[in-house]
């Protein structure tokens, strides 16, 4: 197998023995440049994160509400956009990914299995395809109504199991979904966020299981009509969500709309209802 030049960002995991050469490039996006890389007789991938001058992705303040940072230091740094705060938030960022990553693997989720960070580098599996490929994405493919069907719900009960880990995607979509040999494969975490530390989790939930609804609703129409989302968010609300869960894809609102007029009379006839009984305790008998 033929590698290539190393890249200079590659060259201290070449040094340190995490990696034995660069086979080539698989992809560049909007935050992060990825490798096929060998390690030993192992094809691993090797995503190398962009410079934050250099990436499009807006590190939004939804995302990065309530993101752990080291010390107060750190903090305060950020906040002032000092260029030890926008490296401090750098590392945040990518750490989210690496940390989401260690976690969603060890509760058994479809993603990537990870090995290593080092230099700004997450060394990962390489997840193939049916001929061992590079698995394709899954905005690159069509789909027949009953595997359609069959991957929107693997996928739903994979958005199930992250958040029954405490992590919702944040941008999950058919552009970062994988399909390798075994089925659908879950990438891209580095706006991951944690569900019960930030305000925009339930939104950001609904968002994603909306994307996955509307993709594979051109292949299987019915698919739609469902509300996965609040569906699955109500439960982990009330501490019934978990892995094994049966969901109908239907939710039906509890709340009524509020007629605020009753409301506001039952207020006034309550208030002359004390008034009155206050009236009668300080009138003599006759």
């Amino acid at each position: 197998m033929r590698t290539m030049k190393i890249p200079k960002r590659l060259e201290p995991l070449i040094e340190d023995g995490l990696i034995d050469g660069v086979v080539r490039q698989l992809m560049s996006g909007k935050e992060a440049m990825v490798f096929v890389v060998r390690c030993g007789d192992d094809i691993r991938c090797a995503k190398v994160y962009k410079e934050a001058n250099k990436r499009s992705f807006r590190q939004a303040v939804d995302y990065t509400e309530n993101r752990k940072t080291k010390n107060s230091r750190q903090a305060r740094a950020m906040a002032k956009g000092t260029r030890y705060g926008r490296q401090a938030q750098e590392a945040a960022w990518q750490n989210a990914e690496v940390d989401a990553l260690y976690r969603l693997a060890g509760a058994g989720v479809r993603v990537p299995k990870p090995y290593n960070f080092h230099e700004g580098v997450l060394l990962m599996e390489l997840v193939t395809g049916a001929d061992g490929d590079a698995a394709p994405r899954l905005n690159d493919l069509s789909f027949e109504p009953e595997l359609a069907r069959q991957y929107h719900q693997t996928l739903i009960m994979e958005v199930v199991r992250m958040l029954c880990a405490g992590v919702v995607h944040g941008d999950l979509s058919e552009f970062n979904i994988l399909v390798g040999s075994d089925g659908p494969v879950i990438i891209d975490l580095p706006q991951a966020v944690d569900a019960a530390g930030n305000n925009h989790a339930s939104d950001m939930l609904e968002r994603d299981v909306a994307n996955l609804r509307n993709y594979f609703g051109q292949y299987a129409p019915e698919l739609l009509t469902t509300d996965y989302g609040r569906e699955i968010w109500a439960l982990y609300e009330a501490g019934a969500l978990n892995p094994e869960v049966k969901l109908t894809g239907q939710f039906a609102k509890s709340e009524k709309a509020v007629d605020l007029g009753a409301v506001l009379r039952e207020i006034d006839d309550a208030k002359d209802e004390e008034a009155a009984r206050r009236l009668r305790l300080q009138t003599p008998a006759q």
